[in-house]
């Protein structure tokens, strides 16, 4: 190519600078992308792959290291009946993780257990589902966050209480779902207490108000939803078999217990 001016070369030496720097910006990975306003941290160490659920005794300190499925548990996608990465027994603390993708069906907890500063890139099946079978079970999750699910982050199977507290959740269809039409069906209560919600996002909470579900939602924030789409509190009449049937939505004092004031908008 002949440059005819000092002018003109300078000129097609910064379009070339603009379209190598173009290229760098679409080089980047899925992982390292952040959805407006969200902030996740980085995973620490080399990741680790998962072909076999690991068994949470008692505790289990992950040292922000990033966990992901392989072989049988590489599957990414809805299907129900996934294994999980982590099966926690009754009592047993999940610490300090960062489950990447493929994530299966994420963590199951068989009765009272803590999910503390656990991160969720881009949720499987499920992120978490809580089974056991004592009301008065409770499973706690406490800080962390989730991103990336097209139904489900927290689904309640067995009986007893959620506590989600300090969590953010970016991109996913509902945050806790009563199960709507296990063959088993309880009693279940969830607590939401200071969660920020990053739209786009269909519903913070799923009950069975047949079956006696409640949900305290207190500080949820929700962010990006201008035209206030995200749903908080949807009510259901549950069943053992066949699809549950929406009866309603927003507070109510009994089952949806929240007022306006505790959902602020930015």
């Amino acid at each position: 190519m002949r440059i005819r001016s000092r002018k003109t070369f300078h000129l097609a030496v910064a379009a070339l600078a603009a379209v190598a720097a173009v290229g760098v910006v679409n080089a980047a990975t899925p992982s390292t992308a952040q959805a407006a306003g969200s902030s996740f941290p980085s995973a620490k160490g080399t990741p680790q792959p998962v072909s076999k659920s690991i068994e949470v005794g008692k505790s289990l300190d992950g040292g922000m290291k990033r966990y992901y499925g392989s072989g049988k548990l590489g599957g990414d996608n809805q299907k129900e009946g996934q294994d999980p990465l982590f099966v926690l027994s009754d009592g047993a603390t999940l610490s300090n993780v960062v489950i990447g993708s493929p994530a299966a069906d994420g963590v199951h907890c068989l009765g009272t257990c803590t999910l503390s500063n656990v991160w969720w890139e881009d949720v499987g099946e499920d992120a978490a589902t809580f089974k056991g079978s004592k009301s008065s079970q409770t499973m706690t999750i406490s800080g962390g966050g989730a991103r990336k699910a097209s139904d489900k982050v927290f689904q309640h199977n067995g009986p007893g209480t959620m506590h989600i507290k300090n969590f953010q959740v970016d991109d996913f269809g509902k945050l806790y779902r009563s199960c709507g039409n296990c063959k088993t069906q309880h009693k279940r209560n969830v607590i939401i207490e200071n969660v920020t919600a990053y739209a786009p996002g269909k519903s913070m909470v799923g009950i069975n108000t047949n079956y006696g579900d409640t949900a305290k939602i207190t500080k949820l924030t929700v962010v990006g939803d201008s035209k206030k789409k995200l749903s908080v509190c949807d009510k259901y009449t549950g069943t053992t078999k066949g699809e549950p049937k929406k009866t309603g939505s927003g507070p109510d004092g009994k089952h949806c217990q929240y007022s306006t004031s505790d959902v602020t908008y930015k």
